[in-house]
């Protein structure tokens, strides 16, 4: 499989997608037609969010899965596909509802490269429980692509507010560790991912991760191999 799970779509102040494009490109290689799934976007209606996209990626040619009239040969036909992020709830409602889902998961199962960011990412994991999104939607399962048997949380940060009485991510994230001791939740930070080729799974950019299993917590560090997560 080719996978490259990024942590968010900016870092910073810089502009939209603008720190992944190196990634992208060399992810994608000689493709340069992108199927883009937009369904994340929700205070962006899914038209502007494709126009977006190819605004970011000038050098590519972004389609919208939902300008097609079958959706489902869109995905047989593509030659990569990009799924952007927004709110996780909503992404996996409609991938659910126009039985998608499965689709996609076979086709990067045989090789079609995949890029997604934030909820695009998250969705790559068994499931979506460990997202940072309110529950605005209910889809019919929180199973996802599962093309990886771990747990993602994308914009992973330990930051916390001065005065800020709330529980932080890592906190949230060993909720989920307590009630699933057996599978890990990988934090990458923004600007960061996770590339999956073939059979290596490896932590892309310049910031540390970190990985939640049990009552554990692993500092993970760029270009690690985290293969050892893949089984």
């Amino acid at each position: 499989m080719q996978v490259l799970m990024l942590s968010s779509s900016r870092v910073g102040s810089e502009g939209y997608l603008q720190h992944a494009i190196p990634m992208i490109d060399q992810h994608l290689r000689d493709h340069k037609e992108v199927l883009f799934v937009p369904f994340a976007g929700v205070s962006v209606n899914w038209d502007e969010y494709t126009a977006m996209v190819q605004t970011a990626l000038p050098h590519l040619t972004i389609k919208g899965i939902h300008q097609y009239t079958d959706a489902k040969q869109a995905i047989k036909s593509a030659q990569a596909i990009a799924v952007g992020g927004g709110n996780t709830f909503n992404l996996l409602h409609q991938l659910y509802e126009q039985d998608l889902l499965k689709l996609i998961q076979q086709r990067v199962r045989q090789g079609l490269p995949y890029i997604g960011w934030s909820a695009g990412s998250n969705i790559c994991g068994k499931s979506i429980r460990t997202t940072n999104d309110m529950p605005i939607m209910q889809p019919k399962s929180f199973d996802a692509l599962n093309l990886v048997p771990f747990q993602l949380n994308p914009h992973y940060s330990d930051y916390q507010p001065p005065g800020h009485n709330g529980e932080t991510r890592a906190q949230r994230i060993q909720e989920f560790c307590i009630l699933h001791p057996t599978t890990p939740v990988i934090g990458i930070r923004e600007g960061s991912a996770l590339l999956l080729q073939r059979n290596q799974l490896t932590l892309k950019g310049e910031l540390d991760g970190l990985v939640f299993k049990g009552t554990s917590q692993t500092v993970i560090t760029a270009n690690q191999d985290l293969s050892q997560y893949l089984t």
